[in-house]
């Protein structure tokens, strides 16, 4: 059994130097025990995204269902399925519930197998509902594509330079598909940097930081998804792989606002 459970913390220090209140620290570990999700912390993200982002904005296959999602020994289980009728697979978010401005972000993950695959571990602005993409700001923490295999892709989507960002890297690191790895982001006011298990990979600070340049200075939320297809999964999809499985261990986050 795992050591930790599910732990959700806020601790505030407060200092009597000048007068001021400290910065405040939240903490959030999410080590997926017991046998369903928990919807006090993660929303189920159904569906195609229509009819406002149809094939989720980037021509995906699949259709994300709750049945695709399922928690067993202490892991977050999302599988990618086949069947007469199309594809399916999962994707869970913290939005509303789990949203936190710089810290540290660190998932323990296994990586499915086969072309037209496209896992990934990423956040969000919190006011994308009227802050629209690209403004909004993405962090991209980890995603894998399987017609790349042995690489992993860390990115930073901004008004400044989105879709195919420049403020990327791609690090080949072998047989990463074989069992558990880290992936972690440390985000502070002046710059994200990326690791794979423990290992710096990427650093982005712009030196002008500007509302397009740098839309990280704000609360953001948690994504995980396994997409099917796409345009940077795809656009071809390897039938005979079917099904496979994006194995999540843990999720924790330690953020000073």
């Amino acid at each position: 059994m795992k050591l930790l459970k599910l732990v959700l913390i806020v601790i505030i220090f407060v200092s009597c130097k000048d007068g001021k209140q400290e910065k405040d620290t939240f903490s959030f570990i999410e080590q997926f025990e017991g046998h369903q999700l928990n919807q006090d912390y993660w929303n189920y993200d159904l569906g195609d995204g229509c009819p406002n982002l149809c094939g989720w904005g980037n021509n995906e296959r699949q259709i994300y269902t709750k049945d695709n999602i399922t928690v067993k020994d202490g892991n977050l289980i999302i599988t990618a399925t086949k069947d007469s009728t199309g594809y399916y697979s999962g994707k869970i978010t913290t939005k509303n519930k789990i949203e936190f401005q710089y810290g540290s972000v660190e998932v323990r993950a296994k990586l499915p197998l086969g072309s037209g695959l496209w896992p990934a571990f990423w956040m969000l602005g919190h006011d994308i509902e009227t802050n629209t993409w690209p403004a909004c700001g993405e962090i991209d923490i980890l995603e894998y594509v399987g017609k790349m295999p042995n690489q992993i892709h860390t990115t930073l989507h901004t008004p400044d330079s989105y879709g195919q960002s420049v403020n990327t890297k791609i690090t080949t690191i072998p047989d990463i598909e074989e069992g558990f790895h880290k992936y972690r982001t440390n985000w502070t006011k002046d710059a994200i940097s990326f690791y794979v298990d423990d290992i710096l990979v990427y650093t982005f600070a712009p030196t002008v930081k500007n509302d397009k340049t740098w839309p990280f200075n704000k609360p953001f939320y948690i994504i995980i998804n396994l997409a099917i297809g796409g345009n940077f999964g795809g656009p071809e999809v390897d039938d005979s792989i079917f099904p496979q499985a994006f194995v999540i261990d843990y999720v924790k986050v330690t953020s000073a606002e």
